[in-house]
């Protein structure tokens, strides 16, 4: 008998080990057949870094802008349009912005012309400003999660991964930016100030599964009535 575990188990091929007369008859296997197998998918031209698009569910309602070249189009014959969708949102409604941009071309001159598309929050997104609002409004004034405002939205048919809202959220905070630096200057240039001092624990990546002590403090200038997190 051979004890130990499942992977130190070994059994030697020393001639000097008693045969029972069990030896076993050693039946080769046959090699199995291999089979090649093609298929071909449809490429996709989206860069690495790059946002992707999210797609827009249909049943949605749709509010349509059509954006005309700003230049003399006289003489020009349209060659299509290029239609630019961003879900929008209102309290208790969701929409979509829906942007379409005929082109024209210029026979004699083989120039295409189109018009500008407005500046969205969040470059090469499809998230408008009243949707990014919403989601931030709702995580820090309602204390409400955004796995648990996902589930919200599918029960609305707006299937939106916690993973693209996340992004969403980075994305809108490096916008806000400005505001918090000027919310800072105010604070401490407020006459009176009250400030707490809160231990927290520290993870860094540097010592993964350990923690040190870190301190979050709280400004409140009750005159102003501004309060700032650093």
């Amino acid at each position: 008998m051979i004890f130990g575990s499942r992977s130190e188990r070994h059994i030697g091929s020393d001639p000097l080990h008693l045969s029972l007369g069990l030896d076993i008859e050693t039946v080769e296997q046959p090699e199995r057949e291999t089979e090649q197998i093609t298929y071909t998918r449809n490429k996709t031209d989206n860069k690495k870094g790059s946002a992707i698009r999210l797609a827009l569910p249909s049943h949605l309602h749709r509010e349509e802008h059509i954006i005309e070249p700003q230049e003399d189009i006289t003489g020009a014959r349209k060659i299509g349009e290029v239609i630019t969708e961003v879900l929008e949102y209102t309290p208790g409604k969701f929409y979509v912005e829906r942007y379409i941009r005929p082109k024209y071309v210029f026979p004699e001159e083989e120039r295409i012309v189109i018009g500008e598309l407005p500046a969205m929050p969040i470059p090469r997104g499809n998230a408008g400003a009243g949707l990014l609002a919403h989601l931030l409004i709702s995580k820090f004034a309602d204390h409400l999660p955004f796995y648990r405002q996902v589930q919200q939205f599918k029960r609305q048919d707006i299937d939106i991964a916690e993973s693209t809202i996340s992004g969403w959220f980075a994305a809108t905070c490096r916008l806000l930016e400005p505001l918090y630096e000027r919310l800072v200057t105010r604070v401490r240039q407020s006459g009176y100030l009250m400030a707490d001092e809160t231990p927290i624990p520290v993870q860094t990546r540097d010592k993964p599964g350990s923690t040190h002590k870190g301190y979050h403090w709280v400004y409140y200038a009750p005159e102003e009535k501004l309060v700032c997190f650093d």
